[in-house]
């Protein structure tokens, strides 16, 4: 087992070799590699496969044997300072490479086709290789520098690909967005490990964490001062707040939509949105006995919850809502951390992984089918307005889309409903205020996450839409997903829902005319995106994926389907053996670090009625988003349910207003941007100006001046020593007369 161990430090780089190559490929035979570019793929594949299998391997050798494995390089600098470099191999550390690598493959084969047609498909494919080398380097840190060099790494991947299309301006400035967010927190995170190598004298976990509670504990002739351990355990925190997006650093996530889809699947699955809850995982042992900067994690994480699920309700474009998705279910891992359940935490980890790089490629998919009628433009092929009725073009798409919408949603036996409920089981325990706001934001996640499903597979197809930009008064749908003028609907006593059949298809569904050059007896047309705007090959129905980008939907479905099973005890009525599912067994170290029970068992009988609670929940979000999304005017006519709201009265006119705040609080991102951009942005603008003016016109003005003053001295002096004794003389007589006059003045006025 231990020459295993012994071997794992080549995980980072297995899969840098394929970046390199790309790279001196490029600039050595660039012809020649761009010939061969689809053949990157497979390398790329194969190398993370290895990576894959390593990883099992090791945490197979984990859960049988619950050891954690170091190792350490030391190079000795001088008596005082060494720099040790090497890795850990620990519960966490094989978690997340199985996640990683199992995901990242995924999305690796699904790139393949999806990014096909597209001039940087070797670039990307650069990009995404090193996005998972510096990821798994990550994860296999043994101290906090070589963390923090990896943690860079992963944040300089994420700029590279959120802005993987830069010619268009608004992909630049996303990308522009999310380094300079990052850059907050990942500051703090620089200062808070120097402060904590100030306190402690060492950077390895190990040591680290030992020194550290000694301190704490040990703390009686006051040797350190506990609000400077504090802030430093915030500003370690600070870096996880930025790279997971949370509250109030969370607004760089949605921009960092306009990057691929693929690569969209990646940061919100395993990669960079992951690095943050693995950062406090790992710093856990030195957050958990400091009680003020639990709280304040558990505190951060249930704002980001609620405040995501509430960005969630209004947005019309399918990744941003999803975007907001994972804000929100990150929250509930940091929650779960902050209330120290480390394997809740863990394990919602994973199960969201799989179901969220399910829907993200669920929903490159309808982009990719999209863009066969609208052309490329991200405006109108990622506007959920603009979709409907895909069920009859792209069926095994939404299964797979409906799938993991149920498991994001909570929904029995589906994998997220396992790790959810633990957490939300976790909170009556640690705060019933949380426990109530984190069951409340479950129900929320149900509605939001049906509504995007509704919008995109329900109804009917509406690309003839005009006004297809989203704005929230330009169409007649946006007004009536959330009531927008609703007083002007319901003085016309609601004609959409007196239609009949034709009327409303004939409102909903212009009549589709035959396109130029469009062969309806094409199987399965082909999309060719020459340039950014333009796609000549448009067709009037949306088409399945190919196989490649279908098939690692379907193993992430299996995942979805049956990953819940790695947290449930099913020895649970053997009273003679230990209650231990798979995940416990692997996390048995972590857990004993953290002072839990490793002996995990779960009382079904007070799980069970929690879980009918919280399903309950969902599935009135659920009943809820079918009833105004399904679409009203045919699933709402015999319930009368807008009838009932359209009653005159202080009630509904309340109930609108209430509705109306709802909208703009989601349409605008909780004016959060607007604050940073009004506060930030244009007070930064205005100091720089104010720097500006004070450097060209104080500084500069008189530097300058000092110069044109020279000049004018000396020209005036070189005109009067011309060497003339006539000139000296009359220069001398106009001083003498010049300190008569004075003499003179002074003595009149004596």
């Amino acid at each position: 087992m231990a020459h295993i161990y012994q071997y794992s430090w080549i995980i980072p780089f297995v899969t840098l070799p394929v970046p390199m190559l790309i790279g001196v490929g490029l600039l050595l035979f660039p012809a020649s590699t761009k010939k061969l570019r689809r053949r990157w793929a497979f390398p790329s594949v194969l190398l993370l496969s290895l990576v894959l299998i390593f990883s099992t391997d090791l945490s197979i050798q984990q859960i049988n044997s619950s050891s954690v494995y170091q190792y350490v390089w030391s190079w000795t600098i001088n008596n005082d300072f060494s720099l040790e470099f090497g890795y850990l191999i620990d519960p966490l550390t094989s978690i997340l490479s199985i996640l990683i690598t199992t995901v990242g493959i995924l999305v690796l084969i699904y790139s393949d086709n999806y990014m096909s047609h597209d001039q940087g498909y070797l670039r990307f494919f650069a990009y995404m290789s090193f996005f998972n080398t510096s990821m798994l380097g990550l994860v296999t840190s043994s101290n906090l520098i070589q963390i923090y060099i990896f943690w860079e790494l992963v944040g300089m991947c994420s700029y590279l690909l959120i802005g993987f299309w830069f010619t268009r301006p608004i992909a630049s400035n996303a990308c522009q967005k999310a380094f300079v967010t990052n850059r907050v927190g990942d500051f703090g995170l620089l200062l808070g490990i120097l402060g904590l190598y100030w306190i402690t004298g060492s950077f390895e976990f190990r040591d680290l964490f030992e020194i550290f509670n000694n301190l704490i504990y040990n703390n009686d002739n006051n040797e350190i001062h506990f609000l400077f351990v504090t802030l430093c355990a915030f500003l370690l925190f600070s870096g996880a707040i930025a790279k997971s997006a949370q509250f109030p650093l969370h607004v760089w996530l949605p921009d960092a939509m306009e990057g691929p889809t693929p690569i969209s699947a990646l940061i919100h699955a395993a990669t960079m949105v992951a690095a943050g809850i693995f950062l406090v995982a790992r710093l856990l042992p030195i957050f958990v006995v400091i009680p003020y900067i639990m709280n304040l994690i558990a505190f951060i994480g249930i704002i980001t919850v609620l405040l995501g699920a509430t960005l969630a309700l209004a947005q019309k474009d399918i990744k941003r809502s999803l975007a907001y998705s994972t804000m929100s279910q990150l929250g509930y891992m940091m929650l779960a951390l902050g209330m120290g359940s480390y394997r809740a935490a863990l394990f919602h980890l994973i199960t969201h992984a799989y179901s969220k790089a399910l829907l993200f490629l669920g929903s490159g998919s309808i982009i990719h089918s999209m863009e066969a009628i609208v052309g490329y433009s991200p405006d109108k092929s990622q506007n959920m307005v603009l979709m409907g009725s895909l069920t009859k073009h792209v069926p095994i798409t939404k299964t797979a889309f409906l799938l993991g919408t149920l498991s994001l949603c909570g929904i029995p036996p589906l994998a997220c409903f396992w790790s959810k409920d633990e957490i939300l089981n976790d909170s009556w325990i640690y705060s019933p205020i949380f426990a109530i706001i984190a069951c409340s934001t479950a129900g929320l996640t149900a509605f939001y996450m049906f509504r995007v499903y509704l919008l995109t597979f329900e109804g009917h197809l509406n690309v003839n839409f005009q006004n297809y930009s989203g704005k929230k008064n330009s169409s007649f749908y946006s007004i009536s997903l959330w009531g927008k003028e609703g007083s002007k609907m319901l003085k016309k006593k609601f004609p959409l829902l007196a239609m009949n059949n034709n009327e409303r298809a004939s409102f909903f569904c212009k009549k589709a005319y035959q396109i130029a050059n469009n062969v309806q007896k094409t199987a399965r047309p082909v999309i060719t995106i020459n340039k950014f705007g333009t796609n000549k090959n448009i067709f009037a129905y949306p088409h399945e994926s190919d196989n490649t980008i279908l098939f690692p939907m379907l193993v992430l479905v299996l995942f979805t389907l049956f990953i819940g099973a790695i947290g449930i005890p099913f020895n649970q009525f053997n009273q003679a053996g230990m209650d231990l599912d798979i995940l416990s067994k692997l996390l048995m170290p972590s857990l004993n670090l953290l002072h839990q029970n490793a002996n995990y068992s779960v009382d079904w009988y007070e799980f069970i009625p929690k879980a009918i609670f919280s399903v309950s929940i969902a599935y009135f979000g659920i009943f809820i988003a079918s009833s105004l999304y399904k679409p009203v005017y045919s699933s709402l006519q015999n319930l009368n349910f807008f009838n009932l709201f359209a009653q005159k009265g202080p009630k509904r006119i309340l109930l609108q207003k209430v509705i109306n705040v709802m909208y703009d609080w989601s349409y605008n991102r909780g004016y959060i941007d607007v604050f940073y951009a009004i506060s930030l942005t244009e007070s930064i603008r205005r100091l720089a100006e104010l720097t500006h003016f004070f450097d060209r016109r104080v500084i500069d003005g008189i530097t300058n001046g000092v110069g044109v003053t020279s000049f004018f001295v000396g020209e005036g002096i070189k005109y009067v020593g011309s060497g003339r004794i006539s000139s000296y003389l009359l220069l001398y007589l106009f001083y003498i007369l010049i300190f008569l006059l004075i003499y003179c003045f002074f003595s009149f006025s004596i």
